[in-house]
């Protein structure tokens, strides 16, 4: 969320953001908060007064009854009266004012960095570097599904049995497999000086409107029924949370956090969630980096945390690309995004795995996230995060690129110690 200082010092700026984002459909959103914002600002301005008003009314009041002068003291408390039914009026209209205010500044995307190329949509994001050789091998690779099931490691017959489309069941080396990714990624990522968190797999609605915007929570987000809790998307929604209404030392910055969880998506628009894979799926399992600090610091730690991604995904041997997002695929609380994408030998191409994500202000605006400087003064944080691992759609990278032509699976190096020192999977 903007500050309204900037609406009302440099509204040519906001639109000409908004355009850059192809949203000109919020364009009048500009107008209506400049002139809501200006009533409101009337509104507290008259009520202002009559407190004043009030103040020195009430002060005579006393006088009149010393001096014995009833009438004029009843007539003065009949004012007073009055202009406490006008406040109550008054301070109602400022609530609806505010609300007004709120409801289309939160639709209002942030301003982003001057460095995000300008596009209309995905199609339009920009390669910035490739690491490692993208190999297509002489041999056949499957699809990633009849490796797993060629492993005896993946039963989705029964899922949708009991959940429907976009569930799975993994088993065996499969399943330790992907228990034994997220451990590395863990231990991973505290290597690189990163606290570890398990946390809360629901939150509530303040915290998932302080965290993204509108259409990704309609999209995404599943609601507990009779609850103020949702279930959350990925660990970055409750660790941000975390830090609500929260006034932080500078020198406790920077806070360098990671995290896992289980994650949970509607998948709303997606085309086809599939019955045959795990790449667009309703839950799967994450471990997250999340990042908060001084707003000078931002963009370092921006590219701190992809080159984390693709430091991890290079010691498994998966060849990886960065995506730079372009403005308009841009989420309206980004500053600056890139994907971090994995080679598919089979399909000859790059796909996401994860993104990372600089939101400058915008979180910390909604929910009160504050920093206490040295001088005392108080300013808001910046927030990041960024996408270690997320399987099981990881699998289908490693098992591609680790695929063997006898149909075995070799364990790079760095993986094997969670795998029991095994060097291989092989069909069972």
């Amino acid at each position: 969320m903007l500050d309204i200082n900037l609406l009302r010092t440099n509204p040519d700026l906001v639109r000409e953001n908004i355009k850059k984002k192809f949203q000109d459909q919020k364009l009048p959103l500009v107008d209506e908060v400049i002139e809501l914002d200006k009533q409101n600002r009337a509104a507290m301005q008259q009520a202002d007064s009559l407190r004043n008003q009030r103040k020195v009314i009430s002060k005579q009041i006393g006088g009149m009854m010393a001096k014995g002068q009833k009438d004029e003291a009843e007539a003065a408390k009949a004012q007073v009266n009055a202009i406490a039914e006008q406040l109550v009026e008054l301070e109602k209209k400022e609530e609806e004012y505010a609300a007004e205010i709120r409801k289309r500044m939160l639709v209002i995307p942030q301003i982003i960095d001057d460095s995000v190329p300008i596009g209309k949509d995905d199609s339009e994001n920009v390669q910035n570097e490739i690491f490692g050789e993208p190999v297509v091998p002489d041999y056949e690779i499957p699809y990633h599904v009849d490796i797993m099931e060629s492993l005896n490691g993946i039963d989705l017959d029964s899922a949708r049995k009991t959940s429907g489309n976009g569930f799975y069941y993994l088993k065996g080396d499969i399943a330790r497999l992907h228990s034994a990714i997220l451990s590395y990624a863990r231990d991973f990522m505290i290597d690189r000086g990163f606290t570890y968190y398990i946390p809360p797999f629901m939150i509530r609605s303040d915290v998932v409107t302080g965290v993204m915007s509108f259409s990704e929570m309609e999209n995404m987000m599943y609601k507990i029924e009779g609850e103020d809790l949702y279930l959350i998307g990925t660990s970055e929604h409750s660790m941000i949370g975390k830090f609500i209404d929260t006034i932080l030392d500078e020198k406790d910055l920077p806070q360098t956090l990671t995290s896992y969880s289980p994650c949970f998506r509607k998948e709303v628009g997606a085309h086809g969630i599939e019955e045959r894979g795990v790449y667009r799926i309703h839950q799967f399992e994450k471990q997250e980096m999340i990042v908060v600090c001084k707003p000078e610091e931002s963009m370092d730690w921006y590219n701190r945390l992809w080159k984390n991604s693709v430091d991890f995904f290079r010691t498994l041997d998966i060849p990886v690309r960065t995506l730079e997002c372009c403005s308009g695929d841009l989420a309206d609380l980004k500053v600056k995004s890139c994907d971090v994408e994995a080679w598919s030998p089979r399909q000859k191409k790059y796909f996401e795995v994860g993104s990372c994500s600089n939101l400058g202000d915008a979180q910390a605006r909604r929910l009160g996230i504050r920093v206490k400087g040295a001088d005392g003064k108080k300013y808001l944080a910046h927030t990041l995060n960024n996408t270690v691992v997320a399987p099981p759609r990881m699998l289908i990278a490693f098992l591609e690129n680790n695929l063997q032509a006898d149909g075995t699976v070799r364990i790079p190096e760095a993986l094997r110690m969670y795998m029991g020192g095994k060097t291989v999977l092989s069909r069972g």
